[in-house]
């Protein structure tokens, strides 16, 4: 019944579950003990990384400097190379008028393909038998788990 072990929690293996019966209070609270602690977890390591990105920006930051005062684009060092390029981002103020550009002058090209999931589901809850040709989902229960209160 206790196939997965992580970090020293025992987990109760979810197939062993019968349908519709209820979990034991010691297995669900052992399960939240050790999802809470693997969260808590994943939290420093991202604060660490979020340290560690700042620091390397401000490493980005003074390579750029480097490369505009010495007016270079690459930088050969025994540890690697260092190439500058432009980067470019666009977007818009005015959808509206975003839209009639691109509808004029037929370049729908211009919009990435992906589908706003939360307008999708509530167009498809207000509209149940309108389904677009081609309309692919993906739906699958999630858990959530929350520290508890003090009262």
């Amino acid at each position: 019944m206790f196939d997965i072990v992580h970090r020293g929690a025992i987990l109760p293996n979810p197939d062993t579950k019968k349908e519709g019966k209820e979990m034991e209070d010691t297995t669900a609270a052992k399960m939240v003990a050790a999802y809470i602690k693997i969260r808590a977890a994943i939290r420093v390591k991202e604060d660490d990384i979020k340290a560690l990105k700042e620091e390397q920006s401000l490493v980005t930051d003074r390579m750029l400097e480097l490369c505009a005062q010495e007016d270079i684009d690459s930088i050969r060092t025994p540890f690697g190379t260092v190439s500058r390029r432009v980067y470019s981002a666009y977007w818009t103020s005015d959808w509206e008028q975003m839209y009639k550009f691109i509808s004029d002058n037929d370049a729908y090209h211009l919009l990435e393909k992906r589908i706003h999931t939360a307008n999708m589901r509530e167009f498809l809850e207000e509209n149940p038998n309108e389904l677009p040709i081609g309309l692919q989902s993906d739906r699958k229960y999630i858990v959530s788990v929350r520290k508890p209160t003090n009262k």
